[in-house]
C-alpha cells in the first residue's frame, strides 16, 4: 500500500548535444519527463526546443515505399546515431527512379494488355464469321457498324427490309446477339438512327486488330503472354533492386526513425543561451543510474533534488503493490490515481473486495472453477481481469465452506452458516451491515490520516469524512445497537452522551467553512448567515442521509448471499423435476448460467460499494500517473 518515492532529475547539456540525449531519453524506460512549457511559462527568456524534422517526410517515403512494394524494411539495431539526411534521401531517391522506370513499363504493358483483353472478349464472339477486317475497315464509301443487339430486337429488323443496308448475325444467345451492319456513306446516318431504335450497341474494333477474327485471336493471345511474361520479368527485377539495398534502406529508415522520435521529445527541452536541460523523475531506487546513464554522455551534467523542491511541477504516482494486491490496481486507477502526497488505497480495496465478492458468491466448486477460468485468461489472453478472478475465486470457496456450498450441493459438506434457514435471516443481514460499518470507519479513518499528512487541519477536525463525522458516526450507531438489540452499554445514552458526541460533531459539521473561513483569518460568513443557513442546513440533511445510505447500501452483501443459494435451490429443483440423464444437463447449465449471471453482477455491485460508499469518503483520484517515453 505505497506510493514510489521520487526524486526529481535535471539533465543539463549543451545545444551541440540534442539529438544524443533525446535518443538516450526516449529509450528511458523509468523516467518520467515534464514538458518544458512549465518553465518557459513562469520564467522569462527561456523558450521550447523548436527544430524543423528532416526526418519526418523520409520516413513517410520509405513507409508508402514498404505498403506499396511489399518490401522488408525493418527496424534494426544501429550503433550509429547520425546520418547524413541529404545523402540518405539522394540513395533512397535513385533506388526509387530505377524501380519506377520499370514501373512505367508496367504500366504500359498493362494497359495493352486491358486493351487487348477487351478487344479479344469481342472478336470470340466472331469466330467462324468468314470475314477479314482488313477488307471491311479499308472501305472507303461503305460505313461498317460492329456490336450487340437485344436478341428480341432481331425480328423487328424485317420491317425496315426495304432500307439499303446489309446485316450479318456473328453469334446469338438468349438475351444477346453479336451482329454487323453496312451501309453507304450517304444512307449511314438513317441506317444508324434505324439500329438505334432496336438498341444496337456499337462495339469498337482497334485499329491494330487485322484478319479473320480467328487470326486476330491469335495475334493479340501471343502478344498477352509476351507482354505477361515480361511483367514477371519487371517485377524479378524490382525485387532485384530492393534485395541489394535492403541493408542500406534499412539502416536510414532505422537511425531516422529513431532520430524522428527525437524530435518528438524536444517539448520536454528547456533551451537558455547555448545550454538546455530536460526536467523529470525517476523512482528514489533508480535515480542514481538514470543520473549515471546520463552522464556517460560527454559533458552532459544529471542534478538530483527532492520530489517536492519545484513547485511548478507536480510529482507523478507510481503505485507499488505486492502480488496479491498489484492487479486491483486497475480498479484503483478506474477511479484515477492517488496524489504523490496521499496514499495508495490499493492494498485496501483488494482486500475487501476480495472479501465482498467471497461473502456474496461463496460456492466451493464455482469459486474453484472461477479461479481456473481467470488463470487461463491471464495465462492465454494476458488479463489483468483474470489475476483478479484467481483472487476472488479462491475467496468464494473458502466462504462457500462456511455455506457447506459445493455447485450449489449443500448435502456434501456440512454448512457451518446455513444461508437459508430463516433463524439464520437476521443474523446475515446484521453481519453485513457491520462489514459496512467496519469498512466505512476505515475509510474515514484512512481521509483522516491522509489530512494529516497534508496537514489541512478543518478537513481533520470539522469534515463529515473527518474526526467529527467519525465521532457523530459512532456515537449514533452504539445508540442504535443499544436500543434495537437492548445490549447495555456503558456512557452510551444520557444528555452528556448526546450533547458531546451527536450534537457538538453534528454543528462542527454544519459550521466548517465558517470555522475555516476564521482559520484562515477570513470572515466567517462573508455572503451573510442567512444564506449560510439555509445552505449549510441542506447539506448537513444530505450529509445525515449519506450516512444512513450508505450503511444500508451494505444489506446488498447480506441480499446476494441469499439470491445465490436461492438461485441453485432453484436449479437443484428443476433437475430434480426432470430426473434421469437430464438432471445433470439442468445442474451444468444451472451452474454455468448462475455463475456467469450472478458472478458478473456480483462483480459489478462490489465494485459499486467500493466506489460510492467507500472511494467518495477518501480518495480524490487527482494524481498524475508515472509514464515514460518508452
Amino acid at each position: 500500500m505505497a506510493i514510489a518515492k521520487m526524486k526529481l532529475l535535471e539533465i543539463e547539456f549543451s545545444d551541440n548535444q540534442y539529438d544524443t540525449v533525446l535518443r538516450k531519453l526516449v529509450h528511458t524506460e523509468n523516467f518520467h519527463p515534464e514538458l518544458a512549457s512549465k518553465f518557459v511559462d513562469s520564467v522569462q527568456g527561456l523558450s521550447v526546443l523548436n527544430r524543423e524534422n528532416p526526418y519526418a517526410d523520409i520516413i513517410n517515403r520509405m513507409e508508402e515505399a514498404k505498403e506499396k512494394y511489399h518490401i522488408d524494411i525493418h527496424c534494426q539495431d544501429v550503433d550509429n546515431t547520425k546520418i547524413n539526411i541529404i545523402q540518405a534521401d539522394t540513395f533512397f531517391c535513385n533506388v526509387l527512379e530505377q524501380v519506377s522506370k520499370m514501373e512505367k513499363v508496367k504500366v504500359e504493358l498493362q494497359q495493352m494488355i486491358n486493351e487487348n483483353e477487351a478487344a479479344i472478349s469481342q472478336l470470340e464472339h466472331m469466330i467462324n464469321s468468314e470475314m477479314d477486317f482488313d477488307h471491311f475497315l479499308a472501305c472507303k464509301y461503305l460505313k461498317v457498324r460492329f456490336g450487340r443487339i437485344p436478341t428480341i430486337n432481331l425480328e423487328k429488323i424485317q420491317y425496315y427490309g426495304e432500307q439499303e443496308f446489309l446485316f450479318k448475325v456473328f453469334h446469338k444467345d438468349i438475351k444477346e446477339t453479336y451482329c454487323m451492319y453496312l451501309a453507304t456513306e450517304t444512307k449511314a446516318p438513317e441506317i444508324d438512327n434505324i439500329f438505334s431504335s432496336l438498341y444496337f450497341e456499337s462495339i469498337h474494333i482497334p485499329d491494330f486488330v487485322h484478319g479473320t477474327p480467328e487470326e486476330a485471336l491469335k495475334v493479340l493471345k501471343e502478344e498477352d503472354d509476351l507482354a505477361r511474361n515480361y511483367l514477371v520479368t519487371l517485377d524479378e527485377r524490382i525485387k532485384k533492386v530492393f534485395d541489394e539495398n535492403i541493408e542500406e534502406l534499412s539502416r536510414i529508415y532505422s537511425i531516422s526513425k529513431g532520430l524522428n522520435e527525437t524530435y518528438d521529445a524536444q517539448k520536454y527541452v528547456v533551451v537558455f543561451g547555448k545550454n538546455s536541460a530536460i526536467f523529470g523523475f525517476a523512482e528514489e531506487k533508480d535515480a542514481l543510474a538514470v543520473k549515471e546513464s546520463f552522464e556517460n554522455i560527454e559533458n552532459v551534467v544529471v542534478q538530483i533534488r527532492e520530489a517536492t523542491d519545484d513547485s511548478r511541477l507536480t510529482p507523478p504516482s507510481r503505485l507499488k503493490n505486492n502480488w496479491f494486491v498489484r492487479p486491483f490496481g486497475m480498479f484503483v486507477e478506474m477511479y484515477g490515481v492517488p496524489s504523490y502526497t496521499d496514499f495508495d488505497p490499493t492494498t485496501f480495496v483488494a482486500l475487501s473486495y476480495t472479501f465482498l465478492f467471497g461473502m456474496m458468491f461463496g460456492d466451493i466448486g464455482q469459486g474453484l472453477l472461477l479461479s481456473l477460468v481467470g488463470f487461463i485468461a491471464y495465462k492465454v489472453k494476458g488479463m489483468k481481469l483474470g489475476e483478479i478472478g484467481m483472487r476472488i475465486g479462491i475467496s468464494s470457496a473458502l466462504f462457500g465452506i462456511i455455506y457447506g456450498s459445493f455447485f450449489g450441493n449443500e448435502e456434501i459438506f456440512t454448512p457451518m452458516f446455513h444461508t437459508l434457514d430463516p433463524n439464520n435471516t437476521m443474523p446475515l443481514l446484521g453481519i453485513a451491515i457491520g462489514t459496512g460499518v467496519v469498512l466505512i470507519v476505515i475509510a474515514i479513518l484512512f481521509n483522516t490520516f491522509t489530512n494529516i499528512k497534508k496537514k489541512d487541519i478543518p478537513e481533520i477536525c470539522f469534515s463529515q469524512n473527518g474526526i467529527a463525522g467519525l465521532v457523530f458516526y459512532i456515537s449514533v450507531l452504539l445508540m442504535v445497537v443499544k436500543m434495537m438489540l437492548g445490549i447495555n452499554i456503558p456512557f452510551v445514552g444520557g444528555t452528556v452522551y448526546m450533547i458531546g458526541l451527536i450534537l457538538i460533531p453534528v454543528l462542527l459539521i454544519f459550521l466548517k467553512e465558517p470555522l475555516t473561513h476564521r482559520m484562515e483569518g477570513k470572515k466567517m460568513f462573508p455572503h451573510g448567515f442567512g444564506g449560510f443557513f439555509t445552505e449549510g442546513f441542506f447539506e448537513l440533511f444530505d450529509i445525515v442521509l449519506t450516512f444512513i445510505t450508505n450503511t444500508m447500501s451494505f444489506l446488498r452483501v447480506g441480499g446476494f448471499v441469499l439470491s445465490h443459494a436461492g438461485m441453485m435451490l432453484v436449479v437443484y429443483t428443476l433437475a430434480n423435476m426432470v430426473g434421469g440423464v437430464g438432471y445433470w444437463f439442468v445442474v451444468v447449465f444451472g451452474n454455468i448460467f448462475v455463475m456467469v449471471l450472478e458472478g458478473m453482477i456480483v462483480g459489478i455491485q462490489v465494485l459499486r460499494l467500493e466506489f460510492y460508499e467507500m472511494f467518495s469518503r477518501y480518495y480524490e483520484g487527482k494524481g498524475k500517473p508515472f509514464v515514460s517515453i518508452q
